[in-house]
């Protein structure tokens, strides 16, 4: 799938939806539950209720060794993978010191 820096992809096997924010190359392929997520302006009808296990609310995902950041802005149950390797959540970085 041809992804693009603040494009809306979504699981059609939950309720999963991410916001791509950094993508160095075009032609990844990110999955949910095993299955491609699709662009938000050509899903269907709506997905199920997501579970648990899955990307959570707010929290930021990336894949070491590919420069790509994803944004979960709808919780669900699947695993998300890019690439066919599962994404990690980002830690926050440390704020500098206020002397």
């Amino acid at each position: 799938m041809n992804v693009k820096i603040g494009q809306t992809l979504v699981s059609v096997v939950d309720g999963t939806s991410l916001v791509v924010v950094r993508c160095s190359g075009p032609d990844v392929v990110v999955t949910c539950g095993g299955e491609e997520m699709v662009d938000k302006a050509v899903a269907d009808a709506a997905a199920p209720a997501g579970g648990s296990g899955g990307a959570r609310l707010g929290k930021r995902y990336t894949v070491e060794g590919l420069d790509i950041e994803l944004l979960c802005v709808k919780a669900g149950g699947g695993q998300v993978a890019v690439n066919g390797t599962p994404v990690v959540e980002k830690s926050a970085k440390p704020l500098p010191a206020s002397d």
